[in-house]
């Protein structure tokens, strides 16, 4: 009986082994083959899979593929197709370097460059929040909000108050958070409050795929959008949440330094559709949704030039990317404008996680003549984040990238401004989370006027920061560029 058992436990042995063999073998063929996928990752996969085998495994089923459900994918393709794309009248008159970049972002999502808009970079965060509201309460038909992160502190107080007298005087209110990123806000006071006062309140991206339990296919993936439209005929977009700068739920890095636009003009239309999408995506059933997207392809009306007040001056056009959009499509932007200037290039972004192209970019920049700013936080809030940055620190500094590091907070504007014409903003950083993960949405805006104020508030950054010297990162002892090294390889899996 003992030799039995012993004998069956050698063979149920000799099975599991070859069954653990084929499926880790299966695994990184999968991350070989799979498709979409840079070469850079598919290194970084197998190295983990092949020095890890078991634990690299488990790692991939969770973090390895990008996948927000079939379902999910058949309801954004059903909402895409029932909202007609807004068209603008007439092209605007645009230099061959901005028309360049404009084709580019049209081939996104379909959008087409307008002239007609006016766009107000806000003086700061808490007169952003204090113009919204203002705008909230002269509402007369609908408020749609879509944050990445809302707070119960201050000014997300102060949105929530005046979403809850809006919704309360009969205004259509559809308000999204993402799930993750606003969990502490779904259990708040104000969040009950709207929803009691009529507003439709969503929490987006909780049914990614599962097994049981368990959120399997890049769990992590999220509505990273900062979008605002308000009666079909203004806009707010940028890099701020609603929240207080001093972002009370880390306030070790605080304040939170960014930029929030007020927009005017055609641009309002393509970012009720990059809303509209997504919020029918969350709610198919809301038909009612459908008609604001359409009231905006009116030629005339609140949404007209003449309406809005916009300056026929400021041409520009909205996108959004994600992993429902093709590939790659957040880097070929900011690589075209990066690779589109000619004398001046300023760049400020709180998470700096390249891939090669863009990288390749900047660095490429200078070596054209063309005077390359990078302004980066000096304490970042993700501990991998800084590591993997400063990895490339030596070989921007050596292409000749005037590097700066922000100490006054948490530098979280995403701007990049080109030659004093064209301007490059909105939710996206220069990290692989924006770049192949997340919902984002960003403009790209062609006019000396805008750009001199993006380029200003670029300029107060530089004058409160440190420069980065290559003597100073050459002098890096080995375990320290060693850790960077080894973040950085990992990057892709990030």
């Amino acid at each position: 009986m003992q030799l039995l058992w012993f004998g069956n436990g050698t063979w149920w042995g000799v099975l599991i082994g070859l069954g653990l063999v084929l499926v880790h073998l299966a695994v990184i063929i999968r991350a070989l083959t799979r498709p979409h996928r840079s070469a850079s990752s598919r290194v970084a996969w197998v190295a983990v899979l092949l020095f890890l085998p078991l634990l690299g495994v488990i790692v991939y089923f969770f973090l390895g593929e990008t996948s927000i459900g079939r379902g999910r994918e058949e309801r954004m393709a059903a909402a895409e197709a029932s909202l007609p794309l807004p068209r603008t009248a007439q092209a605007p008159a645009l230099s061959a370097s901005a028309e360049a970049i404009m084709k580019l972002a049209t081939s996104i999502n379909g959008f087409e460059p307008a002239e007609g808009n006016s766009i107000t970079l806000q003086a700061d965060s808490n007169a952003a929040v204090d113009s919204l509201v203002a705008d909230i309460d002269a509402a007369r038909s609908t408020v749609h909000i879509s944050f990445y992160i809302w707070l119960a502190d201050g000014n997300g107080t102060k949105v929530a108050d005046a979403i809850t007298r809006a919704a309360a005087r009969g205004v259509t209110c559809r308000i999204m958070v993402d799930a993750l990123g606003s969990r502490a806000f779904l259990s708040s006071a104000q969040w009950s409050q709207m929803g009691a006062a009529g507003a439709h309140c969503v929490a987006g991206l909780r049914d990614v795929p599962r097994w049981g339990r368990l959120a399997v296919g890049r769990p992590d993936l999220r509505n990273h959008r900062k979008i605002v439209v308000i009666d079909d005929a203004i806009a707010y977009m940028g890099s701020q949440n609603c929240a207080d700068p001093e972002f009370r739920v880390k306030p070790k890095y605080a304040p939170w330094v960014d930029v929030f636009f007020r927009c005017t003009g055609p641009l309002v239309a393509q970012h009720q559709w990059l809303f509209l999408t997504t919020w029918l995506t969350e709610v198919p059933d809301d038909a009612a949704a459908r008609l604001p997207a359409k009231a905006t392809l009116a030629p005339s009306g609140l949404n007209s030039p003449a309406a809005s007040g916009g300056d026929r001056g400021v041409a520009a056009v909205a996108f959004g990317t994600g992993p429902t959009v093709r590939t790659g499509a957040m880097s070929e932007a900011f690589v075209a404008v990066i690779g589109s200037a000619h004398d001046e290039l300023v760049v400020s972004t709180p998470y700096f996680v390249p891939d090669e192209p863009l990288l390749a970019a900047l660095c490429a920049a200078p070596r054209r003549g063309v005077a390359t700013t990078l302004i980066l936080p000096a304490r970042n809030d993700s501990w991998l984040v800084a590591q993997s940055a400063e990895s490339a620190y030596e070989r921007l500094l050596e292409a000749g990238v005037r590097l700066y590091e922000y100490p006054l907070g948490l530098l979280h504007s995403k701007t990049i401004t080109v030659d004093g014409q064209l301007s490059l903003v909105g939710s996206a950083n220069m990290d692989r989370r924006s770049l192949e993960l997340n919902y984002e949405n960003n403009v790209v805006i062609s006019s000396a006027a805008v750009t001199a104020d993006v380029r200003a508030r670029q300029q107060s950054y530089l004058d409160a920061s440190s420069p980065v010297a290559l003597e100073t990162v050459s002098a890096w002892s080995l375990p320290r560029r060693l850790v960077h090294n080894v973040v950085a390889m990992l990057a892709p899996l990030l």
